[in-house]
């Protein structure tokens, strides 16, 4: 599975385009830029989805991250994807 999605800081309303490798219904792992900055917590926005995963970063390798959904949320209104 290959689906473009967004982490969304809330830093200045900042993002930081990735690519979700795989994804199931307590987590995903996650392509992202390899001199990204990402937060330990974060909400991922997958636009396909329609769906804001609140996020936590259980580990990291390179330039792939594994994240835990906590929960849901509305994109916010300030991301214009």
């Amino acid at each position: 599975m290959l689906k473009g999605a967004a982490i969304l800081t809330g830093v200045n309303n900042s993002e930081v385009r990735c690519t979700v490798r795989n994804m199931h219904p307590k987590g995903a792992e996650l392509k992202v830029p390899i001199d990204a900055r990402v937060p330990d917590e974060f909400l991922l926005y997958v636009p396909t989805d329609g769906v804001g995963y609140k996020a936590v970063v259980r580990w990291r390798r390179e330039d792939r991250i594994g994240v835990e959904f906590t929960g849901t949320e509305a994109k916010p209104r300030w991301h214009y994807g």
